[in-house]
């Protein structure tokens, strides 16, 4: 065991050495392209065999080397990735503001696209499924980030982000019938049954689906961290899309919509309930759940005296500051 480490250093060792004398000759009798092209090889090479120290400084060498506005995001995005293996939030969020200042001076098409599937990713690994799923979305059809994952997860990441945070007509539209998502959808047979068992409103499907697929989420190294959420969440909402449908429905009833039972029900809905996330009320003594609608013009009224209140506050602190 002793030997294969040594050996394996000594390979990376004289791998390197054989690198380093090839930008020293590039510096001595090539030119600056060459020079970009040796000091680029030796970071790759010092990040495939987990330098990260010497291959981030290494990278940003080569960076200083490189005139090409094209390879200049190509490295911010490399170092990216290096942040997404370390989750280095420093890393990330210093290359994706310099990677989104290149492609302002005039990145093209692809690495536009490109680095949009990098932060969709980037946004879905931090939890915000709503801007992650919109940025999958718009380049689900052009996808060409093959270096960060391939295109079935692409898509799988897709329905995942858009199924927790689209609304039903969306969800419809922009995925349930995407010939992208459908012509992959059919190998991932957990996703289907889960996106499809919740748009037609079969429950009991979808509350298996959700169990299966959280078990897929939970050795998926940017998901598992939001299983518990992402089970939640699904679950709230297939309650309140359930509960939509009618202004009253029985307790056992709906327990048998969703395969559980009255008890089980009666807890998750309370819970929910108190968190404002489903709109019902439980009738404990009739054992009936009763929807309750939303008064959308209450809601809007008090929305619109909030927001008289702050910009009265500003401007009485405005006045002041004039009186001074």
């Amino acid at each position: 065991m002793k030997s294969g480490l040594l050996n394996l250093q000594k390979k990376n060792s004289d791998e390197l050495k054989k690198l380093e004398d090839k930008i020293e000759d590039a510096v001595k009798n090539f030119g600056d392209t060459e020079v970009r092209e040796a000091s680029l090889a030796k970071a790759d090479d010092l990040c495939s065999i987990g330098a990260r120290e010497g291959a981030e400084s290494a990278y940003r060498a080569t960076n200083e080397k490189t005139v090409s506005l094209g390879h200049r995001i190509d490295l911010a995005l490399t170092l990216i990735r290096v942040g997404f293996f370390y989750n280095d939030q420093d890393l990330l969020k210093r290359n994706f503001a310099k990677a989104k200042s290149l492609i302002d001076e005039g990145g093209d098409w692809d690495r536009k696209n490109r680095l949009k599937v990098y932060e969709a990713y980037y946004l879905m690994s931090n939890r915000n499924f709503e801007d992650s799923a919109r940025l999958f979305l718009e380049s689900l059809a052009s996808f060409s980030s093959e270096e960060l994952f391939d295109y079935k997860t692409n898509v799988s990441y897709t329905v995942i982000c858009s199924i927790i945070s689209l609304d039903r007509v969306s969800l419809r539209t922009k995925v349930v019938d995407s010939p992208e998502v459908l012509t992959v959808l059919e190998s991932l047979p957990t996703l289907d049954k889960l996106l499809n068992c919740f748009y037609d409103s079969e429950y009991k499907g979808f509350f298996l689906a959700l169990a299966d697929i959280t078990e897929e989420m939970k050795i998926d190294r940017s998901l598992y961290r939001h299983v518990a959420y992402f089970c939640r969440e699904m679950r709230a909402k297939a309650y309140a899309q359930y509960i939509s449908s009618y202004s009253s429905v029985q307790v056992k009833s709906m327990a048998n919509s969703f395969g559980v039972t009255q008890e089980f029900i009666d807890k998750e809905l309370s819970r929910f309930i108190a968190l404002g996330k489903v709109d019902c009320r439980i009738d404990a003594v009739n054992q009936i759940i009763c929807t309750i609608r939303p008064d959308n013009k209450n809601a809007q009224f008090i929305h619109t005296a909030k927001q008289i209140d702050i910009l009265h506050n500003r401007l009485e602190k405005l006045s002041r500051v004039i009186h001074l």
